[in-house]
């Protein structure tokens, strides 16, 4: 956890040093970015990293940041935000034995018959003296031959039937592992948001990377995303902070409405440079949209600038979807060209790739699969939500509201026209 706090530190104190240039206050700050105070102060003392670089964006413009701070600050966030969503290792597991391992002999005690005790040669007695047997005289009577009419077989104690069959067992182990050259090696379980790669003869070995991916974010342009809810108006809750996007979406059982943003962090586990090749979409399931599905509900406060470090933008109306690279802006209003496949990450180079899902006419599950090369090994990851597919559908002919938040009656849903509505889909 150490490497986690360190992580988050940095770009926390380079949020302070930013904010330290001016004599605006906290307060202050925040009514320019639309924030409260109180979250970027949380921001500033490293209690939280934001989901979204808009937001921190803004704030370094606001504190006359360079181009190249600008730069160092995005990729201290990316690391931080990287380092906070890592899985935490659970303390005090205890060891198991893995399945198939030898777990030493097995010893199975004769419970029939107790262990005589050790006897000294000095007590034990003499052996009786064997008398000289000469043979007899042969017998010239007949015999007389008795055939028993049955003979009781001796029963087996229960224990040493136990310990026949195991020892039976043990040794049809024994010869089927010297038949197969080798022992049988244990299955191994990859790590979460790992995927397994094949290798070698068959046996799972985990990817040398590890990947989070968040489609309840504030959109790819920081103006909101758009949610389907089968609630009216009067029973929707209004829009929550941007942290709580996911847990607000999950209680109202909201569907990505018209366009999916899917903000993906790759990172490597280690050293050595992993290659992205390439990343697929696959649609699950594809459906015509209901239409008494609900309302379009926009999580829209305005639009801020945006960055887009590698975007991509996927047609889910398609035939065949597919993941096509897009030009996009380094937050300041400079253009920056599409940059495809391949990339390169490790652990202390992550890259988060910025996809953008749009659907007209159909209620879609999907997710994508990203391929990987690294040190003569290959290999997938799928990318979905949480071991669920990605949901979608769309936003034509439904009814569209927006918050009220500056009007004299503020704090409740206003409709949106069907044009202005198709423009925040946009």
């Amino acid at each position: 956890m150490a490497a986690v706090h360190d992580d988050v530190a940095e770009f926390a104190l380079l949020l302070r040093r930013l904010k330290e240039r001016t004599d605006r206050s906290y307060a202050a700050l925040a009514r320019r970015l639309d924030m409260h105070a109180s979250t970027l102060h949380r921001y500033c003392a490293g209690e939280a990293v934001p989901q979204e670089f808009a937001g921190v964006e803004r704030f370094a413009v606001l504190c006359g940041a360079s181009v190249e701070e600008r730069t160092e600050l995005h990729r201290r966030w990316v690391v931080a935000d990287a380092a906070r969503r890592r899985p935490r290792p659970q303390e005090g597991r205890r060891a198991a034995v893995p399945p198939g391992g030898d777990t030493g002999p097995v010893v199975v005690a004769d419970l029939a018959r107790p262990a005589p005790a050790a006897v000294p040669d000095s007590a034990r007695p003499a052996p009786a003296a064997v008398p000289d047997l000469a043979c007899p005289a042969p017998d010239r009577r007949p015999r007389v031959r008795f055939r028993p009419r049955h003979r009781p077989r001796p029963r087996r104690s229960p224990v040493r039937s136990v310990a026949l069959a195991l020892s039976l067992v043990a040794a049809l182990n024994g010869l089927t592992a010297s038949t197969a050259g080798r022992p049988p090696a244990p299955a191994a379980h990859p790590a979460p948001g790992a995927g397994p790669a094949l290798q070698g003869a068959g046996v799972a070995t985990p990817a040398p990377l590890t990947w989070t991916a968040d489609d309840h974010t504030l959109g790819l342009t920081s103006c909101g995303e758009d949610y389907v809810v089968a609630q009216p108006p009067q029973n929707v809750p209004p829009p929550p902070h941007p942290e709580d996007i996911a847990a607000w979406a999950t209680s109202q059982r909201a569907v990505h409405a018209g366009t999916t943003g899917v903000r993906i962090t790759v990172q490597g586990r280690g050293s050595a440079a992993v290659v992205l090749q390439a990343l697929h979409v696959r649609v699950a399931h594809r459906t015509t949209p209901d239409r008494d599905r609900g309302a379009v509900y926009s999580l829209s406060d305005g639009c801020g600038a945006g960055i887009t470090p590698r975007f991509f933008s996927v047609d889910l109306d398609a035939y065949q979807p597919v993941a096509r690279s897009m030009p996009g802006d380094d937050g300041a209003g400079t253009p920056v060209p599409a940059i495809g496949f391949p990339y390169r990450v490790s652990l202390q180079d992550p890259e988060v790739l910025m996809v953008s899902a749009r659907t007209e006419s159909c209620t879609c599950d999907w997710y994508l699969d990203l391929t990987w090369s690294s040190q003569g090994r290959t290999g997938t990851v799928r990318i979905d939500d949480h071991g669920r597919p990605f949901h979608s559908t769309s936003s034509t002919g439904l009814p569209g509201y927006r918050y009220d938040r500056v009007s004299h009656r503020p704090g409740r849903w206003v409709p949106i026209p069907a044009a202005n509505l198709d423009a925040t889909a946009d």
